[in-house]
Order: C-alpha cells, then structure tokens, then sequence
C-alpha cells in the first residue's frame, strides 16, 4: 500500500511568507513532484529546476548547467525523503525562486481521497520572470502605490487580476487532479 507524504512548501525570503502543505502518494518521482510543486503555487514551468536532496543535485539533465545532476523521471522521492527531513527545491535560476519543502509527517491513504492535494495555503505566487525576491518586491512596490512611476506597466504586465493575498484551495485542487 502507498503511503502519503505531507508536505509544507515555502518560498524561502518572501515576507510575508508564500507556502502550501499537500500530501502525495511517496511512490512519485521527482519529476512528478516538481510538476506538481509548479501547479500548486501557479508557476509556469519555464525554466530548469533542481532539488537539492542531501548535498545531491537531482532535476533535469542538462550539460550547459551541470554533469552532476540526477533524472528526475528517474528517482522516486522515497530514496531520499523520510519524515522531517528537510530539502531546497529551486525554481528558475536566473530569478533563482527557492522553496523549503519540509516532509510533515507520514499518512495512511484515505478511501475516496484523490491526491495529490492541496490542504493549506497562503498567498498567490510571484509572477513568472518578476526578476527574483528583489524584483517581486520592487513588483509589489509598483501595483501597490498609484503614484508609482510603473505603476500602470507592472498591472498591465501582471494582468489586472493579479492580487498578491489570493489564495483558492479549490483552484489549486481542480489543477493538481489534471496531474497523472
């Protein structure tokens, strides 16, 4: 029987803080958390990304970055999670988005419960290539204040509908049943 790990991911350096808990199946790789790691938090997989597992590097391939990396596709969370460890999963690294994933606590399948899934959360994620922690503050500065200089730039890139204090568990949940 598969066994579920419960996960707190929080995007490290952002105050007020940006995080989740979701529990998934600890039979995944990865790979597939990483997949999942990008819906929960609304990210739009552009970029390259790596778990850093115990001094391991474990991501996507890729001979321009490192030759020290380990397949995601190929390495199940399992082989290097237990409960209370801790592990940095970066995101983009030119805007360099690091997230603490901290395994919770370990849990028994419930009947009827479709994971992965989200249970908790606060705040909306960053924009995509906002330029890092420096530059999503620089980005809040803007929307927030109508007399800024790129005020009107920065909504109209964003979208209008951008508000930093959204969260909706439910859209997150509707996603990450897309997931297989």
């Amino acid at each position: 029987m598969v066994d579920i790990l419960q996960l707190k991911i929080t995007l490290k350096y952002v105050k007020p803080p940006i995080w989740r808990r979701i529990q998934v199946p600890d039979d995944i790789t990865f790979y597939k958390l990483h997949r999942i790691i990008q819906e929960a938090f609304g990210w739009q997989d552009y970029h390259l990304f790596e778990f850093d597992c115990k001094g391991i590097s474990i991501g996507k391939p890729d001979k321009e970055y490192s030759d020290d990396i380990k397949n995601a596709t190929r390495i199940k969370v399992t082989d290097y999670l237990k409960e209370k460890d801790k592990v940095v999963y970066t995101y983009d690294f030119g805007d360099n988005w690091q997230h603490e994933i901290v395994v919770e606590k370990i849990l028994q399948t419930e009947a009827g419960v479709k994971y992965p899934r989200c249970i908790s959360g606060k705040r909306s994620c960053p924009p995509e290539d906002v330029g890092g922690v420096p530059g999503y503050e620089e980005f809040l500065d803007a929307i927030m204040d109508p007399d800024h200089p790129e005020h009107e730039e920065m909504i109209e890139w964003a979208g209008e509908g951008f508000d930093p204090e959204r969260f909706n568990i439910d859209d997150v949940n509707k996603i990450l049943e897309r997931i297989k």
